[in-house]
C-alpha cells in the first residue's frame, strides 16, 4: 500500500536557527582558537592535544564500554532514567577527565601553563561541537535548501516506494519541527563549550599544584551535568528548561574556574 507523502518546505526561521548553531558550533571555537591565540600568547599544539584527547577517549575508548556494559546488562539501565543517568554520567566523567589529566600530564608537561589549559579547552570543546552539531547541521542546512527547491523530492522519486518513504520520515522533521528548536543545538554547545574550558582549567590546577582534589572537583561536577541532562530530558522537560538548568549550573562552574584562573597570576 502506498501512503501519499505531503512534502512541506523548511520556513526561513528554521533555516535561521540551523545557521545560528552552525556558526555557535563551528566559528565560536575557531573565533576563541584566534583570541586566545593572538591575546594570550597560547599555542595551537594545546588545542590539537585537547582535540585528539577528545576523540580518543569520548568518541573511541568510552563507546567500547558502553558496548560492554549495556550489552551486559540488557535494558536494566535503559529502562531506568536514573541508573542510566548515573552510569552515563560516571563513563562520560571517567573518561574526558582521565583523558583530561593523562593529555596534561604527559603531553602538555613542557607547555601547561593557564593560557594553554584555555587553548586545551578550546580543542577539547571544539571539536566536540564540530563533529556533534556543526556536521549535523551543514547536513540539514544543505538538505533544507534542497527540499525548499524542490531538488531532493525530485530525487527521491526516482528510487523504489520504500525507500521513499524511509527517506521522507527521516527528512520531514526538518519542516516538523518547531523553528526554536534549530536554535537549542547551538546554545547547547556554547553551554558545552564553556563547561570544557571550565573543566580544563580545573584539571590544570589540578596537575600544576599536584593536587587531586581539583581533579575529583572537574569529575564531580562534569557527572552532575550530565546525570542532570539525562535525567531531566528523560523526564520529559521541555528542551528549554534543561538547557536554562544547564546555563545557570555552569555559569557557576564557569565562575569558580575563572577565579582559580586569576589567581593563578601571569605565567
Amino acid at each position: 500500500m502506498n501512503t501519499v507523502m505531503e512534502w512541506g518546505t523548511v520556513s526561513a526561521a528554521s533555516l535561521i536557527g540551523m545557521v545560528f548553531s552552525l556558526i555557535l558550533s563551528i566559528g565560536l571555537p575557531i573565533v576563541l582558537l584566534i583570541l586566545v591565540k593572538i591575546k594570550l600568547k597560547a599555542n595551537l599544539l594545546s588545542f590539537i592535544i585537547g582535540s585528539a584527547t577528545f576523540i580518543v577517549f569520548a568518541l573511541m575508548l568510552e563507546p567500547l564500554l558502553h558496548s560492554v556494559v549495556l550489552t551486559a546488562t540488557g535494558t536494566l539501565l535503559t529502562d531506568n532514567i536514573i541508573l542510566y543517568g548515573l552510569y552515563g554520567g560516571l563513563a562520560a566523567a571517567l573518561f574526558e577527565e582521565t583523558g583530561r589529566l593523562v593529555a596534561m600530564k604527559f603531553f602538555m608537561k613542557d607547555s601547561l601553563n593557564k593560557q594553554n589549559s584555555l587553548m586545551y579547552g578550546i580543542g577539547h570543546g571544539g571539536i566536540e561541537a564540530i563533529l556533534l552539531v556543526g556536521m549535523t547541521y551543514i547536513s540539514n542546512l544543505m538538505t533544507s535548501v534542497m527540499i525548499n527547491s524542490g531538488a531532493l523530492q525530485a530525487s527521491v522519486e526516482l528510487v523504489d516506494a520504500e525507500l521513499q518513504q524511509a527517506t521522507f520520515e527521516q527528512i520531514k522533521v526538518l519542516w516538523e519541527l518547531p523553528s526554536w528548536q534549530f536554535y537549542m543545538a547551538g546554545v547547547e554547545r556554547l553551554i558545552a563549550i564553556i563547561l570544557q574550558i571550565a573543566l580544563s582549567v580545573l584539571v590544570y590546577k589540578a596537575v600544576s599544584v599536584k593536587s587531586r582534589t581539583y581533579w575529583f572537583i572537574a569529575f564531580g561536577i562534569h557527572f552532575a551535568v550530565d546525570f542532570l541532562t539525562v535525567v531531566i530530558t528523560g523526564l520529559g522537560a521541555p528542551i528549554w528548561i534543561v538547557e536554562a538548568v544547564l546555563l545557570v549550573a555552569v555559569a557557576f562552574v564557569a565562575y569558580y574556574s575563572y577565579q582559580l584562573y586569576k589567581k593563578e597570576g601571569n605565567v
